[in-house]
C-alpha cells in the first residue's frame, strides 16, 4: 500500500499517527475521502436507475406498489454506500478493527451530539419499510403541517404544502407523533361541508339543493352506500345548520381548501337558484328601561340613537 503514495512529496505520505497497527497520513485520509465521495455519487446514479426501472414495472393504480419501489430504491443506496466505504477502507489499509477501537473511545461523544441524527436515520428507515407514510401521500401532523409526501431521506421527510411549499419534517416525528395519513389504503374519503339556510325553509328542498350541489363537482363518489347526503345538525341562533356528506375521489382529497371551496361554490348556486335564504347574523335587542331618542343633526348625516 506504501507503493501506491511513493510518487507523492514526503510529507503527504507520512503517517503522522497510528490506528491500532494502520499507519494514518494525509495520503490516506484524501484517498478515503475521495472514496466515500466516490461511493455516495454511485449510491445516488444507482438510486435514480432503480427508481426508474422500478417505476416502470410499478402499478400506478396501486400506490403501495410505487411507495414499495421508492424504499427498495432508496434503501439500496444506503446499502451501497456502506459497503462501498467499508471496501474503501479495507483496501485503503484500515484495520477496521483498529477503528472499532477508536468508535469506542470517542462514541459517547459523538453519540451524544448525533443522537438526533441517528434517531431521525432509524425512524426513516422505519418509515420506509413500514410503509404507513408513503411518497405520495396526503398527511396532517400533530404540529399542524398539513401537505403531500415528496421525500423521505435519511434526515427528514420532506412534505410539499399546496402552495408549493417545502417542509422539512425530522423523520422521528413522523414516527413519534399524531400523522393523520388522508390517502392510506382507501382512495376516497368523506368530509363535511357545513353552510345554513334561513328558518322555514323546506328542509326537503334543502336536501335536494345539495345533493345537485355534491353532483356537480367533479371527482364526487356516487357509487352505491356513498351517495351525497345532507344532515341537519343544529339550530343556529340565525340559522338552520346543514353539513353536506360527501365521499370524494383522490385528487379532491388531496386539496382540502380548493375542495371545501367548490363545494360552496355549488351550494350557493344550487340554493340560489331555489330562492333559499342565506341568512345574516341576527340579533334581538330589548330594552328593559329608559328613553329612547334618535337625534339628526344635519340632513343627509346619518342618525345617532341615545338610550338614557
Amino acid at each position: 500500500m506504501e507503493q501506491a503514495f511513493a510518487w507523492l512529496p514526503h510529507w503527504v505520505a507520512q503517517p503522522f499517527m497510528k490506528i491500532g497497527q494502520t499507519d494514518v497520513s494525509v495520503a490516506r485520509l484524501l484517498a478515503l475521502a475521495l472514496i466515500l465521495i466516490l461511493a455516495w455519487w454511485v449510491s445516488v446514479q444507482v438510486e435514480k436507475g432503480l427508481q426508474r426501472v422500478a417505476h416502470r414495472m410499478a402499478d400506478p393504480d396501486r400506490p403501495e406498489s410505487v411507495a414499495g419501489a421508492y424504499a427498495f430504491s432508496r434503501v439500496a443506496r444506503y446499502l451501497i454506500w456502506v459497503l462501498a466505504s467499508v471496501i474503501g477502507l479495507t483496501w485503503l489499509g484500515f484495520d477496521l478493527t483498529s477503528l472499532a477501537i477508536l468508535g469506542g473511545a470517542i462514541g459517547v461523544g459523538l453519540g451524544i451530539g448525533l443522537q438526533g441524527f441517528f434517531g431521525n436515520l432509524f425512524a426513516g428507515l422505519v418509515l420506509l419499510f413500514e410503509k404507513s407514510v408513503k411518497v405520495g401521500d396526503f398527511v396532517d401532523l400533530q404540529s399542524g403541517v398539513v401537505g403531500r409526501v415528496s421525500e423521505i431521506s435519511m434526515r427528514y421527510t420532506r412534505i410539499t404544502t399546496n402552495d408549493s411549499v417545502d417542509i422539512f419534517v425530522p423523520n422521528s416525528e413522523m414516527t413519534g407523533g399524531r400523522v393523520i395519513n388522508w390517502s392510506y389504503g382507501e382512495l376516497s374519503r368523506r368530509i363535511h361541508v357545513p353552510f345554513g339556510v334561513a328558518y322555514g325553509t323546506d328542509k326537503d328542498l334543502v336536501r335536494e339543493a345539495g345533493i345537485a350541489a355534491a353532483k356537480s363537482v367533479e371527482g364526487t363518489v356516487t357509487t352505491e352506500g356513498r351517495e351525497p347526503d345532507v344532515w341537519l345538525v343544529s339550530f343556529g341562533n340565525s340559522s338552520l345548520d346543514f353539513e353536506l356528506i360527501v365521499w370524494v375521489s383522490r385528487n379532491l382529497l388531496v386539496s382540502p381548501g380548493r375542495t371545501q371551496a367548490h363545494y360552496l361554490w355549488a351550494l350557493e348556486t344550487e340554493l340560489d337558484k331555489r330562492g333559499i335564504e342565506i341568512p345574516f347574523p341576527q340579533r334581538d335587542l330589548h330594552l328593559r328601561s329608559g328613553t329612547l331618542r334618535i337625534d339628526a343633526s344635519s340632513p343627509g348625516s346619518p342618525a345617532r340613537i341615545n338610550v338614557t
